[in-house]
């Protein structure tokens, strides 16, 4: 039987799109045209010989394969529903031994009557969250109202990895899933085709990261879920999003994560999301934004937005970003070169924080109102001492100098001879010492100084009202480490040479609460979770 022209399918270890099927010049016999998912395995975009056959959304991802009975057009969905979440029962086997999982096969049991425990998993009707991710479902073909008499309190669906190849075959299964409120489908590729209004009623979780899909066709498709309020379209190599009028009218969506795509103009970022009205978290990480201009009109009413691993390295383009966004309470920003920038980075926190009144967390860290007042006492004196010499100029490239002064008051003109800032005496410095063994409680003079001697030392300058997570996360950038996967252990060495361990139940506490002082010893210790 042929395959036809669209479908899905595995072979071996590898997803890819029939594209072609027929007779290619110079053979013998058919061919299948193939877009591989994963683009490395192909060889041309669909081109042989100076002779187009199919084109590819992904550039040299098209080859050219034989019909084989390896390969595989995957299972229903109901199909590997019941393979993932119906075990067949056993018998008239009353007892029967289980081996323990957490024992690595080393203790095994007898069980009782576990065929009564597999029929009460084995009730599809009571499944609220299914993961068919991977299972390589790639059809609906039983009778219409079967999966609505299967499995009808489905609230959560991951058909991720799957070889659907059509929306309209997504919507004939969720038409049937009236509790549905997530889907996930990352890593498909899904062609629209077809009426899908009515499918998604209640529909409120998208995932759509790695399916190639355009922010037009996203736009399209969420016109049919009218309750949506999270999109998340990472990984889809999107540089632009489409600004098209009608489409996104009355959108409920408060949530659009764009992780790691190639999106780079802010300004057009800004006026395609500007239809959305209920926008209030953005996650544009890892994309190639490298200047954020002023507003000219529209500003976005988000609160949360990601701007980290980017290419921002002005301070003028975080003034530009309190304007936009002038409901900003939490921001991202690690990994751009404005942190890592050798003039600014030791007081990018304090900087940052400054130029935007809005902020109540940065780099996920709370900032609190002695943290926040102390940065804007900070960015006054800075401005004193760097910047223009006159407060037109001083209010021109500092916006929010005007607003500080009135707030805190004019601060002292340096002295010529005044070679720093008068806050910046207020940092002290932490002498931090990264060790590999754990340091004893109460540890002697010499077992101290040898575990200082072996250790990785450093001195940081911070604010006394830093946290103690913000500290954690400033060590985890100084050891080039990511935060999120890294477990940072604080030891305070005291007067009598014990050590007194800094929990993360403190992680909230200023480090002068703390007892924490310039010249003050930590030692801790950093590994992956």
């Amino acid at each position: 039987m042929p395959v036809p022209e669209g479908t899905r399918f595995r072979l071996a270890d590898h997803t890819g799109t029939v594209r072609f099927v027929g007779a290619v010049d110079n053979t013998t016999g058919v061919w299948l045209g193939v877009e591989w998912d994963d683009p490395t395995r192909g060889k041309h975009d669909g081109v042989k010989d100076g002779k187009r056959y199919f084109s590819c959304r992904a550039p040299n991802a098209g080859s050219f394969i034989r019909p084989t009975s390896n390969i595989s057009y995957g299972s229903s969905f109901l199909e590997a529903l019941h393979v993932k979440y119906v075990e067949q029962p056993h018998g008239s086997r009353s007892q029967e031994k289980v081996v323990l999982g957490s024992s690595n096969g080393a203790i095994e049991v007898e069980a009782v009557d576990l065929d009564k425990i597999r029929a009460k998993f084995a009730n599809l009707e009571c499944l609220h969250e299914v993961s068919l991710d991977t299972e390589f479902v790639s059809r609906y073909d039983e009778p219409v109202g079967s999966i609505r008499a299967t499995c009808p309190s489905i609230r959560g669906l991951d058909l991720s990895m799957s070889l659907i190849p059509s929306w309209d075959i997504i919507a004939s299964i969720c038409v049937e899933l009236p509790a549905l409120q997530r889907l996930s489908l990352n890593r498909t590729r899904l062609f629209l085709s077809g009426d899908i209004r009515f499918a998604f009623t209640n529909l409120i979780e998208l995932r759509l990261s790695a399916t190639l899909m355009a922010w037009k066709d996203m736009q399209q498709v969420t016109t049919a879920m009218p309750a949506l309020q999270t999109i998340e379209l990472g990984y889809n190599l999107i540089e632009q999003l489409s600004s098209e009028g009608g489409l996104v009218q009355g959108s409920t969506i408060k949530t659009i994560n764009l992780d790691s795509n190639n999106c780079h103009d802010w300004a057009h970022i800004c006026d395609a999301l500007q239809p959305y009205t209920l926008l209030e978290r953005v996650v544009l990480t890892s994309n190639k934004i490298g200047e954020i201009p002023p507003p000219k009109k529209q500003m976005l009413r988000v609160e949360h937005l990601s701007l980290s691993h980017n290419h921002l390295k002005s301070w003028d383009d975080v003034d530009a970003l309190s304007a936009w966004c002038p409901k900003l309470n939490a921001l991202t920003l690690v990994g751009n070169p404005l942190f890592d920038d050798p003039a600014h980075g030791r007081i990018a926190r304090q900087l940052a924080i400054a130029r935007i009144p809005s902020l109540v967390s940065l780099d996920a860290a709370t900032i609190s109102a002695k943290e926040r007042i102390d940065c804007e006492l900070f960015y006054l004196s800075h401005i004193a001492l760097h910047g223009p010499k006159t407060d037109e100029e001083r209010a021109l490239t500092h916006p929010r100098w005007t607003a500080l002064c009135q707030k805190h008051g004019r601060p002292d003109e340096p002295r010529k001879d005044q070679n720093q800032e008068k806050l910046s005496r207020r940092l002290m410095e932490l002498n931090m010492y990264h060790c590999f063994d754990l340091p004893a409680r109460n540890a002697d003079s010499q077992a101290t100084n040898s575990i200082m001697a072996d250790a990785e030392q450093f001195t940081l300058r911070v604010l006394p009202t830093m946290t103690l997570l913000t500290l954690r996360l400033k060590v985890c950038k100084t050891m080039k480490r990511n935060a999120s996967n890294t477990a940072v252990l604080f030891w305070l060495r005291m007067q009598d040479d014990s050590f007194a361990r800094l929990d993360h139940d403190r992680d909230m506490q200023d480090l002068a609460w703390l007892g924490l002082e310039s010249g003050s010893n930590i030692f801790f210790t950093i590994h992956d979770k």
